[in-house]
């Protein structure tokens, strides 16, 4: 079997395209600050926005990047299929049981493997999303991945803040901060005549104090003026007929069976993900069926722009 860090022809190919579409979520997005480029490295941002965290960090960087999930996304074979080729590793959960979590025995294993091939690995060390600016507890499976890899490697943790102006508001603002890095073989040598749990504690309450540096920073709101958007309801109108197939399944799925408010970016992004190229084909081929060619390519270049102008615009947000 393919080793996950290895270089996927296809993945490259969509990466590009996954990354269009991570940004195309935020009216505004920007990105300070970068992981060293020599040693091994741990990626460690916060959790709010469920699976958008992880896009925005994959989008902050060309390099391929291999991430942990939550365990209990894998228990479909199918699914376990897509997620290894989305470069994502399952991590169980000390809630998840402790016979579950003795397969974080194998997911180790395959975590030392990545970063010994200098490929960075990215957990939320919170082990759950909430959305909001107070850093949560974080879990030991971080300093323990650390503490292995620096046993055998110079390593470094780098301390990860992504901040955004709505939790909930799709098409908002984002920013992500990497932090100065904990250089771990320096920590352990500081801390060696510790015992090891009071090592980890040590450990944790230094990257806890350094991700929450990262995410006190108050991000200007992406909305437009409500008087802007009452002057383009017609423009509205245009975009939200022209990307109907993409928004009104979204905004179901989120209305009816999505109780989760966090999880709500993350199916407007699928929706655009998945739906964007085939509406565009539709419309192709309505377009240049019904419509002379100029015509044609008028409604496309509408169309483009259509499902980040019916969230812009909307004037009931």
């Amino acid at each position: 079997m393919r080793k996950i860090w290895e270089r996927d022809r296809l993945y490259t190919f969509l990466r590009h395209y996954v990354d269009t579409c991570t940004r195309a979520s935020y009216r505004r997005m920007r990105v300070r600050g970068n992981i060293p480029e020599e040693n091994t490295v741990l990626i460690c941002p916060n959790h709010t926005n469920t699976l958008m965290d992880a896009l925005v960090v994959l989008r902050s960087r060309k390099a391929p990047t291999v991430f942990g999930a939550r365990a209990d996304i894998f228990s479909q074979p199918a699914v376990a299929r897509i997620m290894r080729f989305l470069k994502i590793l399952p991590i169980v959960r000390r809630r998840d049981g402790i016979r579950n979590v003795l397969r974080n025995y194998e997911t180790m294993e395959e975590v030392q493997d990545v970063l010994a091939n200098n490929t960075p690995f990215c957990m939320f060390p919170e082990g759950h999303h909430t959305p909001g600016r107070e850093l949560q507890p974080l879990q030991k499976g971080v300093a323990r991945m650390a503490f292995q890899s620096a046993a055998v490697r110079p390593t470094q943790v780098v301390p990860v803040g992504i901040n955004y102006s709505d939790f909930y508001h799709y098409r908002g603002s984002c920013e992500l901060v990497y932090g100065d890095p904990i250089d771990v073989n320096a920590f352990l040598a500081a801390h060696q005549d510790q015992p090891e749990g009071v090592q980890y504690q040590s450990f944790l309450a230094e990257l806890s104090a350094r991700m929450s540096a990262l995410i006190a920073l108050e991000v200007p709101s992406a909305r437009l003026p409500l008087w802007l958007r009452i002057l383009l309801f017609p423009l509205w109108l245009v975009s939200a007929a022209l990307s109907l197939p993409m928004w009104l399944p979204a905004e179901v799925l989120c209305a009816r069976k999505v109780k989760d408010r966090a999880f709500h970016n993350t199916v407007r992004y699928g929706f655009r993900l998945l739906m964007g190229p085939i509406t565009f084909i539709i419309w192709t081929v309505l377009g240049f069926c019904l419509l002379p060619w100029w015509q044609a390519l008028i409604l496309l270049a509408l169309f483009v722009p259509s499902y980040s102008l019916f969230y812009d615009l909307g004037i009931w947000k």
